[in-house]
Parts: C-alpha cells; sequence; structure tokens
C-alpha cells in the first residue's frame, strides 16, 4: 500500500487558500469604505452574526475588533430570535456573515434587525441572494476553489471571511 504525502496534502491546502485569500484584496469596493465610516461614526456596539462555520468565524472576528478598540459582540442569529435581539439598540450597527447569502436564521431575524438597528450589513459570496440585497451594506466576496477536494467543507471560504475581518478590524483601528 503506498503511503500517503500528508505534507504534499497541506501545502495543496495553503497554496489554495493563500490564492484565494490574494483575490479578495482586488474584490474589496466603496461598500467596504462605507462599512468602516459607518463604524467609526456609530455611537452603538458592532454586532457579528452568523451561524455554522460563519457564525464561528464571526465570533473570532468580534474578538479581534475588541481587542484592537472597536466595541463588538457576536450574537448568535438564533439566540437573537428568542431573546437576545433586546441587546441590540438603534445606535448598533449589525454585521452578517453568510456565504451562501441564504441562511433562514438569518433571514428569518433580518426584519427585526432592520427596525432594531441603525444598519444592517453584510458578508456574502452572492450578490443577488436575500441577505446581501435586504442589507443597507453589502460586501460581496467570492472565494472559487474550497480547498476540499469535495469542495464542500468551507476551507478558502471561511479563511477569507476571517482574513477580512481581521482587515476590517485593522482598518477601524488605523
Amino acid at each position: 500500500m503506498k503511503k500517503f504525502n500528508y505534507i504534499s496534502s497541506a501545502k495543496r491546502t495553503i497554496k489554495i487558500e493563500s490564492d484565494s485569500i490574494s483575490s479578495i484584496a482586488n474584490q474589496l469596493d466603496k461598500s467596504f469604505t462605507n462599512l468602516c465610516e459607518t463604524v467609526i461614526n456609530s455611537k452603538g456596539k458592532f454586532v457579528i452574526m452568523g451561524v455554522g462555520k460563519s457564525g464561528h468565524i464571526g465570533q473570532k472576528i468580534a474578538a479581534t475588533l475588541s481587542s484592537t478598540g472597536t466595541a463588538s459582540i457576536f450574537i448568535h442569529p438564533t439566540e437573537a430570535a428568542h431573546g437576545d435581539m433586546g441587546l441590540i439598540n438603534k445606535k448598533d450597527i449589525v454585521l452578517l456573515i453568510s456565504n451562501s447569502g441564504e441562511t433562514d436564521e438569518i433571514i428569518n431575524i433580518l426584519p427585526s434587525l432592520k427596525r432594531h438597528a441603525k444598519k444592517v450589513a453584510s458578508i456574502t459570496g452572492n450578490k443577488t441572494s436575500s441577505i446581501s440585497k435586504r442589507t443597507d451594506i453589502s460586501i460581496v466576496i467570492k472565494s472559487g476553489k474550497e480547498a476540499c477536494p469535495l469542495d464542500l467543507a468551507p476551507t478558502s471560504s471561511t479563511t477569507n471571511t476571517l482574513a477580512l475581518g481581521d482587515a476590517l478590524a485593522i482598518a477601524l483601528l488605523e
């Protein structure tokens, strides 16, 4: 039996993800600037939301924002639907993270978010998605190929969102 080359597999994954991160730098547009200016001029919190892997990435983005001086918190959309919406007020900016832009748990609370928050922004991979079309500020980043050989496990897409979150935190810090 041939021995599997784990290092070759790891290098391939890193190459795919690094190429994907490089591609998002060219995708940034005025919506990124709009989000930064909205957050800077806000007197409230920056609330990050996401489900599944996007939720995990959102938690890390919220933590990074907090460490770099932007008052932020992660709220899970399901928890928001069950009472935590009360944490959001008219001074707050909400950022929704959904690669597909069709996450039911987020779509279901969008009307309430629009009533509670000052502005609702999104990061999706699809500009024609329900979430992207219904938010005040829509950032769209296309990730292309996932590193997963089955193109199922979110790898490049989550790495891109994480890198974009770091870029947002540093832009706000500077």
